[in-house]
């Protein structure tokens, strides 16, 4: 038997969503500490956070030439030239791809095992809801898996994707009866079989609604959150998942000045960097030395970032007719609040919602903190009051460890947890996804409130704009005043203190890595097709 104590090599395998890969960056980091190697397979944007916690980047888009050459590397797996190959020109990202995913895996796996053997893997941890390579990868290398879930839970996952699907105006009935009409999804997963024995069907995801097949095909799922924030599973889910081993980590949390992945964008590009991070921490430092309170205003990476279906310029879709507010709408709507309650005042005096209306004197205004996003029109048309600093990102956890009064936030779950964990009140604009579950969830728990997204026809755009603005304001300012808001929210703060976090999940892996559980096939003789 292997001495624990012996150096292995971790696989981490993360897609171009700033918000799968950052909980496991932590992670990462510990492993590393601990004199083991950590190799991670994604994208170059997320390389700066990656090789700051001492890991090594590699490009999936050279290690998985069979999908890449001669298409477009787009955010989800060359989705868009798998589409036009497959004649489904024009239809949403996130619709094509629940009947074109095993066809993006057949083309990622010959690949992802020549990297997984270049490294010499011992365990892998991979995102469940977007790199299912990683885990079918696994399973033919015979190498132990872990998923990192960053929703709430499988319940969470369930939840998050009736949303989407209510969003595209379909039913899961319907994915699942495209899927059995598609005849190169058929002709893949037969392929799939006779090369890997992998028995994959047209029913996964689907039906049950709501499982996750890359789950399911690891030996154990970390989950992001707390037990006790979990969402509830149906009979169904809970039926599929029947002995798998779900471990509730809680918040996982880097340490001081970590870098994070940031800006859901294509192109590679400056997302703000050091100096603006280091900004916002002087700043935020300084407005706490005053006694001045500071408020967070971050909408998260994909509704700021390129998303064809959920970001900048995207709009909702119902009976094929471009419905609500889009992305850019909703961002400057919410920003605008803030400045609305929280700017500098042009009087002499100003009433602070922070103090219950006293009079405070100039120079004691709310510091306003806001991440922008990467677009370069991010605050085209806006006037940013001189109390505010806005830049491309923030460093979040760092600022939620100094202390933020109030969070404007659109309830992802790691921004939801990172501000649990810090005791943090919050005022949640859902965007998509598990969004609104997580701005209910923050109204129940009474540590903030929600403001709804507007879904109504086109010619009412401007009326709804202004009024979610105005409800955004009211939401702010009452949370501001309410001090059960922040009590309550400490009392989740308090509860987090039983939960495993990092250092669980790094001697889950350790365990993987170390474990004797029988090996399916060598790497060295695992078939590498196209190698």
């Amino acid at each position: 038997m292997e001495a624990k104590s012996r150096c292995q090599s971790f696989a981490f395998i993360f897609p171009l969503a700033s918000g799968h890969i950052n909980p496991s960056l932590p992670i990462a980091r510990s492993l590393v500490r601990e004199g083991n190697e950590v190799h991670y397979l994604c994208r170059e944007q997320m390389r700066e956070a990656v090789e700051d916690t001492g890991a090594v980047y590699h490009s999936d888009i050279e290690a998985q030439p069979e999908l890449f050459v001669g298409r477009d590397p787009s955010m989800y797996g060359a989705l868009g030239s798998l589409q036009e190959e497959h004649g489904m020109k024009g239809e949403s990202l996130t619709r094509a791809r629940l009947k074109l995913r095993e066809v993006a895996v057949e083309l990622m796996l010959p690949g992802t095992l020549r990297w997984l053997q270049k490294i010499k893997a011992r365990a892998v941890l991979h995102c469940p809801m977007i790199n299912l390579e990683a885990a079918v990868a696994a399973k033919v290398a015979g190498i132990p898996c872990a998923a990192l879930l960053t929703v709430a839970g499988p319940g969470g996952y369930q939840l998050a994707w009736s949303n989407l699907l209510q969003s595209l105006n379909t039913t899961a009935e319907e994915v699942f009866q495209e899927r059995c009409q598609f005849q190169g999804l058929h002709d893949c997963l037969e392929r799939l079989r006779k090369t890997y024995g992998l028995k994959l069907t047209a029913e996964d995801g689907v039906k049950p609604f709501g499982v996750l097949r890359s789950c399911l095909l690891s030996a154990v799922t970390l989950v992001t959150t707390a037990e006790f924030l979990a969402d509830p599973m149906s009979p169904e889910v809970s039926e599929a998942y029947a002995g798998h081993d779900f471990v509730y980590l809680g918040p996982l949390l880097d340490k001081p000045g970590a870098k994070r992945a940031g800006g859901h964008k294509f192109d590679v590009s400056d997302h703000g960097g050091d100096h603006s991070d280091m900004t916002a921490l002087n700043l935020a430092r300084d407005a706490r030395a005053e006694g001045r309170p500071v408020v967070l205003v971050s909408l998260g990476t994909i509704i700021t970032g390129d998303h064809s279906d959920y970001g900048w310029d995207a709009r909702s879709i119902v009976d094929g007719q471009k419905v609500g507010i889009s992305g850019r709408e909703l961002c400057h709507a919410a920003w605008q609040a803030a400045f609305d309650v929280f700017g500098e005042s042009t009087q002499d005096g100003h009433s602070c919602l922070f103090c219950c209306g006293s009079s405070c004197s100039t120079g004691q205004q709310p510091l306003i903190l806001v991440a922008l996003g990467p677009q370069a029109d991010a605050l085209e048309g806006l006037e940013v009051p001189k109390n505010a600093f806005c830049a491309q990102t923030l460093p979040q956890v760092d600022l939620l460890r100094l202390g933020v009064d109030v969070f404007l936030t659109h309830g992802g779950q790691n921004s939801f947890m990172e501000a649990l964990s810090m005791g943090v009140p919050l005022v949640v604009c859902p965007g998509f996804a598990d969004q609104p579950v997580n701005a209910a969830k923050a109204e129940s728990l009474q540590i903030g409130l929600k403001v709804d997204r507007p879904m109504r026809p086109l010619e009412h755009a401007d009326a709804d704009i202004a009024a979610y603005r105005r409800t955004t304001a009211d939401a702010l300012a009452r949370v501001a005043k309410n001090l059960n808001f922040k009590e309550n929210a400490m009392k989740c703060k308090q509860a987090f203190s039983a939960s495993g976090g990092v250092s669980l999940a790094t001697r889950v892996l350790l365990g993987l890595a170390n474990s004797n559980l029988p090996r399916q096939a060598k790497l060295a003789g695992a078939k590498l097709a196209g190698a």
